[in-house]
């Protein structure tokens, strides 16, 4: 008797020294601190950037943010609830969620159904119940993917039959559903998730490489097809041809930029968001943080989108599974792609194309639907493959 209470004392110290050790360092408490900083950060600088439109339409300063938190307290039920959640009970779920987001975007482009707004037909429901299927779709493909490449073993992948099937044309028709609407922005990253799990799942080069180029080609053909993204296109290779029309929200996003200087003018003090940039508190939320906290608060937010990144790869690495592993890299490539092609657009790197910044611009669809994607990493984390914590004393 005395021997079995001395393990069970010496097993309890052990366990107490591993959760000291998780609180610490362990990658999904890391995950945790990074999304809960940019939902916080994204809440202040909403009330900022917000605050002055939301009084001249609405009459209050605060509807935005109000609007924001909400949907902050939905999305962090959703993060509890699948970092709790086993992730390995969310094999076969993609087969179920695919079709209902088919129907959804096939609904959207139905008049009277679909909410338009901006000369794009993009949301479902009215008022503060609006939402963008096309945000449920990223999470979707994930899911799909990750169950049909689970299956399979990565010698199969080197058969075209089983490279592209089911995948691509499922890709195929998400991609023209969600440009249909039409939204570019998301048809990007929607196809850069499918390419890179595709990647990731061990489809050869020399299938993917044609598929790659023939991607970029019809996406090229789009960008030039459509006259306002025509006008985009010819505004990244120079706003200053037309400051006032097309090139205005290059220009007046980086004045925003320019005049935060090293440490920004001061939190609430943009001088920017007084109608000068429009969707300040959404695509273009960034400037109005550059503007405020200057070269520090920009460099911040980058490491920690940064830093997000490299949990998440650590995270496919160490993953228990195939399925974990593919999930947890095709979350880590939709945050990451999405974050670079937002702040690229911002800074005058990329094209405009209306992509929010994740986890921090307005937005109840992107934020509800980013942090479901991020508890289901924290459950892969949870249960991945750690190295124990070594022993000291």
């Amino acid at each position: 008797m005395a021997t079995r209470s001395s393990a069970v004392s010496v097993r309890t110290r052990a366990g107490t020294r591993h959760r000291v050790a998780l609180r610490r360092g362990h990658p999904a408490v890391l995950l945790g601190i990074a999304t809960g900083s940019l939902v916080l950060l994204g809440l202040i600088m909403i009330l900022s950037a917000s605050s002055v439109s939301s009084f001249a339409t609405y009459g209050s300063s605060f509807l935005y943010f109000k609007k924001q938190l909400l949907w902050a307290a939905l999305g962090l039920v959703g993060f509890v609830f699948f970092a709790r959640l086993d992730y390995r009970k969310l094999k076969g779920k993609g087969y179920l969620l695919l079709p209902v987001v088919l129907v959804l975007l096939v609904a959207v482009l139905i008049p009277g159904v679909g909410r338009s707004a901006g000369g794009s037909a993009r949301w479902l429901g009215a008022g503060a119940f609006a939402f963008q299927p096309s945000e449920l779709a990223k999470l979707a493909l994930v899911l799909f993917a990750a169950d049909v490449f689970s299956r399979k073993q990565e010698s199969l992948l080197r058969e075209p039959s089983h490279t592209f099937l089911p995948m691509v044309p499922v890709l195929g028709i998400l991609a023209v559903l969600v440009m249909l609407q039409p939204d570019m922005g998301s048809t990007v990253l929607i196809s850069a998730i499918g390419m890179g799990l595709l990647f990731v799942a061990g489809a050869p080069l020399r299938f993917l490489t044609p598929l790659a180029i023939a991607g970029g080609g019809i996406a090229g053909v789009a960008a030039i097809a459509a006259p306002y993204r025509r006008e985009r296109v010819l505004a990244f290779m120079d706003p200053w041809a037309d400051p006032l029309v097309s090139g205005y929200h290059t220009i007046q996003s980086l004045v925003a930029l320019g005049s935060g200087g090293w440490f920004g003018v001061g939190l609430g003090a943009s001088r920017q968001k007084w109608s000068y940039i429009p969707n300040a508190h959404t695509d273009f939320i960034f400037a109005i943080l550059g503007e405020e906290m200057g070269l520090l608060g920009t460099v911040t937010v980058l490491g920690m989108f940064a830093f997000l990144v490299y949990l998440g790869i650590r995270i496919a690495r160490s993953a228990a599974d195939r399925f974990g592993m593919l999930i947890a890299t095709g979350i880590t490539i939709w945050i990451g792609v999405q974050a670079l092609v937002n702040i690229g657009a911002v800074t005058g790197v990329l094209p405009v194309t209306g992509v929010p910044l994740p986890l921090v611009s307005f937005g109840g669809s992107s934020l509800v639907v980013c942090l479901a994607a991020m508890g289901m990493l924290t459950s892969i984390a949870r249960r991945a493959r750690w190295p124990r914590p070594a022993r000291t004393g």
